[in-house]
């Protein structure tokens, strides 16, 4: 950098609002990756193995199924962010990590008590999905 002069800009610039949803999303995967973890010597179920008792089982079935949806939701997301409504799109990444949360307790609770949760997260996903491909083709 020259003396005087302004530094130069980043090569890409993130917008602010989506990279914390983005790390609300991660850090929800994380606590749910703890959970596990918590589980594991509460019920002295060892890795590699994924049985034991119930409690157990909910709790890796939590984070297994959360990772699963992380796969759909960041991309989604972030297309539906910088291609649609980044408003739209950080309201709906907030909904799926607030589903994300309530299906975790709910199935920890019960497994009949997961679909509101689901629910959320799963429409909050198809959503981002509608304007993903809305800001694809309105670009093509």
């Amino acid at each position: 950098m020259v003396e005087g002069q302004p530094p130069a800009p980043s090569a890409m610039s993130v917008p602010l609002l989506p990279a914390v949803v983005t790390l609300a999303a991660l850090i929800t995967y994380q606590g749910t990756a703890m959970a596990v973890g918590q589980a594991r010597l509460k019920h002295k179920v060892m890795p590699p193995a994924t049985s034991g008792p119930e409690d157990f089982e909910r709790a890796l079935r939590v984070q297994q199924n959360t990772l699963e949806q992380l796969v759909f939701f960041l991309p989604a997301f972030w297309l539906g962010a910088l291609l649609g409504d980044q408003g739209l799109a950080c309201l709906l990444g907030f909904l799926w990590v607030g589903g994300r949360i309530a299906y975790g307790i709910g199935y920890r609770q019960a497994p009949a008590k997961r679909g509101p949760g689901f629910g959320i997260s799963f429409l909050s996903s198809a959503a981002l999905l509608v304007m993903a491909v809305v800001g694809v083709v309105s670009r093509a």
